[in-house]
C-alpha cells in the first residue's frame, strides 16, 4: 500500500571527501533512478532532475551522516556532487 522509502547506506569507515562524494552519487542514482556509472559528479543536481523537495531530503540525510545541522538550501549553494563534497570536507575539516 505504501511505497517503501528508498535508503542509501551510510559511508563505511572514516568520513572523507571521497566517501561523501560516493554517498552523494549513490543517493542521486537511487532517487533519480539512473545508473550510478552514468553520473557525472561535475554536473548540477538540477540537470539530474532533483527538485526542492529532494534537495531538502538530501540535506536531511546528510545531517545524519555528518552529525551536524545543515542548511536545507545547501544543494542550491553547492550545485554539484563535487562542489558539495568539497565544501563539506572543508567545513568539517576532514581529509580527502
Amino acid at each position: 500500500m505504501f511505497k517503501r522509502k528508498k535508503t542509501v547506506p551510510h559511508p563505511q569507515g572514516p568520513l572523507t571527501e571521497e566517501s561523501l562524494k560516493q554517498w552523494l552519487t549513490d543517493y542521486l542514482a537511487v532517487h533519480a533512478e539512473i545508473p550510478r556509472d552514468t553520473i557525472d559528479t561535475r554536473k548540477t543536481f538540477e540537470s539530474y532532475g532533483l527538485d526542492s523537495r529532494v534537495a531538502v531530503q538530501v540535506s536531511g540525510a546528510l545531517e545524519k551522516i555528518v552529525e551536524r545541522r545543515l542548511s536545507p538550501g545547501l544543494l542550491y549553494e553547492y550545485q554539484s556532487i563535487d562542489a558539495l563534497s568539497q565544501y563539506l570536507a572543508k567545513e568539517l575539516r576532514i581529509t580527502a
